[in-house]
C-alpha cells in the first residue's frame, strides 16, 4: 500500500483523491474524464444499487432499459432541456472508420459514412423515453407508467473528480407518467422521501429536503426537489433530485391520453435520479485520515477475521474456529471474510482493512483459542475489546447496529453544528469563509440577487427547505423584503 499520508486538514482534495485510489475504489482511465470503478468500489455501489432497487420496487416501479443514443431532433424537442444540456453533450456524427490507415498508420473517419442524423450520447433520457411513451399511452387505462432504468450517461465535464464529477457515470433514472398533476407531484415527493430514507438509514448521512430555486432547477422541469448533505470540509453535496416535469415533455412529444370522460389530455410527468456521486458522499462524510469508514449497512465486508499464527499447524487450528464463527455470523446475514493470506503479516492486514473501512475486525491467535476468546476492534471509534466466543455472534450483531447509529449521529451533530443563521452580509461572508457549512439567510427571491451572491462568494442556494420558517425579514444581500430563510453553501 503506497498510501501517501495527507490529512484532511492539510489538503482535503488530495486526501479524498488519495483515499479513492489507495482504498481500491476507482482510478482514472485512458479516456479523458472517465474512471475505472474497481471491484471493491463496485461492490459498494452494488450494495447501494440493491437496496435502492428494492425500495423502488416496493413503491411499484419496474426496471426497463432505453437506448444510449438519442437522435438530435428528439433531443431538441423539449427546448429548455436541450439548452440546459447542450454544452455537455457528446455527439456521434459518423458510423465507421476507413478500412485503410493513412501514411502515419492512423485510422481515419470515413467521410462518406456520415450519419443522416447526428446522435446525442444521452446526458439524461427524458427525450428518448417520452418519444417511446407516445406509443405506450393512449388511454387512462395505460396510466400510470412507473419505470426506472439503471444506466450510464455522458456529460462532457471539463473539470472532473473521481465519483463526484466524471464525463461518464453510472446512475438510475426514474421516468413516470400520470393522469393528473396531483399524482405526479405525489410521485415526485414520494421518491425524494425514498432517497432521504436511503441516505439516512443506509448511508448514515443526514440530509435536508427542499426545493431548488428557478436558477438551480433541472432544465425542463416545473419544480426540482432535492436532498442536500454536508461533507466534512463544510461543503454541501446534492445527493439526489426528484423533478416535477409538469406537461412539458408530454407537449414536446405530443403524448396525450383519453380520459374516462372521453376527452384528450396531456400526460403529467416526473423524473428522479441518484448516481455514483453517492460514493463520493459516503467517503467524504465518514472517512478519516487512516482511510475509509463504511457504515455496516453498505459495507461489502462487514467483518474481517485476521489470524495471528506461526506455522501451518496453528493456522489450521485458527481456520477451523474461524469457519465456525463465519457460519454463525453469516446465518445472521452478516458478510464475513477470513484473511488467511500468507503473503502479508497481521499488522499489514490490519492497516489494509482499516484503509478499506471494514466496520469490525476480529483478531485470533493461539492464546485466543486456548482462552476461548477473540479481540474485536470497531473501525469507527478504534475501540477494542476481548469477547468470549460464545457471546461473539450476538455481540457483533449489536456492534454493527451501534456503529451504524454512531456514524449517523456523528454526521448529524456535525451538520447541525454547521447550520448558521445570519442577518448581515458581513456575517454571511465570515461564516462562509471561516466556519463553513450551511448559511441560513434571507433572500429576496430574485435570480439576479442569487447570481450576484454566487459571483461574489461562490456560494449557491442549495435549497429552500420544506420546513422553512415563514419569518419575514430583509435579504442579506439586497436588503429587500424576504419571506423566509434559505440555505446557502459552497458545494461540489
Amino acid at each position: 500500500m503506497a498510501f501517501e499520508k495527507v490529512t484532511r486538514e492539510q489538503d482535503y482534495s488530495k486526501w479524498y483523491n488519495n483515499l479513492v485510489v489507495n482504498a481500491d475504489l476507482a482510478e482514472n482511465s485512458g479516456v479523458r474524464g472517465c474512471m475505472v470503478i474497481k471491484p471493491y468500489g463496485f461492490a459498494i455501489w452494488e450494495r447501494m444499487q440493491r437496496e435502492l432497487d428494492r425500495m423502488f420496487k416496493e413503491t411499484g416501479h419496474e426496471n426497463a432499459y432505453f437506448p444510449l443514443f438519442v437522435p438530435k431532433s428528439l433531443f431538441e424537442a423539449e427546448e429548455k432541456n436541450a439548452e440546459g444540456f447542450a454544452k455537455e453533450c457528446a455527439v456521434v456524427t459518423h458510423y465507421r472508420l476507413k478500412n485503410n490507415p493513412d501514411e502515419e498508420g492512423k485510422l481515419m473517419v470515413d467521410p462518406e459514412a456520415r450519419l443522416e442524423e447526428e446522435l446525442v450520447v444521452r446526458p439524461t433520457s427524458e427525450a428518448i423515453i417520452w418519444n417511446t411513451y407516445k406509443g405506450w399511452i393512449q388511454s387512462y387505462r395505460d396510466l400510470p407508467i412507473l419505470v426506472n432504468q439503471w444506466a450510464n450517461v455522458v456529460r462532457w465535464e471539463m473539470r472532473t473528480r473521481l465519483f463526484l464529477r466524471t464525463a461518464e457515470f453510472l446512475w438510475q433514472e426514474g421516468h413516470t407518467a400520470h393522469a393528473t398533476k396531483q399524482e405526479a407531484i405525489e410521485e415526485t415527493t414520494q421518491m425524494l422521501d425514498v432517497y432521504a430514507e436511503f441516505a439516512e438509514n443506509y448511508m448514515g448521512i443526514p440530509v435536508i429536503k427542499g426545493v431548488k430555486t428557478e436558477n438551480e432547477r433541472f432544465a425542463g422541469a416545473d419544480d426540482t426537489y432535492c436532498i442536500e448533505g454536508l461533507m466534512q470540509d463544510g461543503k454541501a453535496l446534492q445527493m439526489g433530485t426528484s423533478h416535477f416535469l409538469g406537461q412539458n415533455f408530454a407537449k414536446a412529444f405530443d403524448v396525450k391520453y383519453t380520459t374516462r370522460e372521453g376527452k384528450q389530455e396531456y400526460v403529467w410527468a416526473t423524473s428522479w435520479g441518484v448516481s455514483t456521486r453517492l460514493m463520493g458522499a459516503l467517503i467524504m462524510t465518514h472517512s478519516d485520515d487512516e482511510g475509509l469508514v463504511l457504515p455496516p449497512n453498505l459495507a461489502p465486508i462487514q467483518v474481517v477475521i485476521v489470524p495471528i499464527y506461526k506455522g501451518e499447524e496453528q493456522l489450521e487450528q485458527i481456520r477451523e474456529k474461524a469457519e465456525t464463527i463465519q457460519n454463525e455470523l453469516r446465518a445472521k446475514g452478516i458478510t464475513v471474510k477470513f484473511d488467511d493470506r500468507d503473503t502479508h503479516k497481521p499488522g499489514w492486514k490490519f492497516a489494509e482493512w482499516e484503509l478499506k473501512g471494514v466496520p469490525v475486525r476480529i483478531a485470533m491467535g493461539p492464546r485466543d483459542l486456548a482462552n476461548g476468546t477473540v479481540e474485536v476492534a470497531r473501525r469507527d471509534t478504534k475501540e477494542k475489546e476481548v469477547l468470549k466466543l460464545e457471546d461473539l455472534g450476538n455481540k457483533v450483531e449489536h456492534l454493527l447496529t451501534a456503529i451504524q447509529d454512531n456514524l449517523y449521529l456523528k454526521a448529524k451533530t456535525f451538520r447541525d453544528d454547521h447550520i448558521t443563521n445570519v442577518d448581515t452580509w458581513d456575517e454571511f461572508k465570515d461564516v462562509l469563509e471561516n466556519k463553513t457549512g450551511f448559511v441560513s439567510a434571507h433572500w429576496d427571491g430574485t435570480g439576479e440577487t442569487e447570481d450576484k451572491i454566487k459571483e461574489e462568494t461562490k456560494a449557491t442556494i442549495r435549497c429552500i427547505p420544506f420546513d422553512q420558517s415563514k419569518e419575514e425579514g430583509k435579504c442579506v444581500y439586497s436588503g429587500k423584503p424576504s419571506k423566509g430563510r434559505v440555505l446557502f453553501a459552497k458545494a461540489y
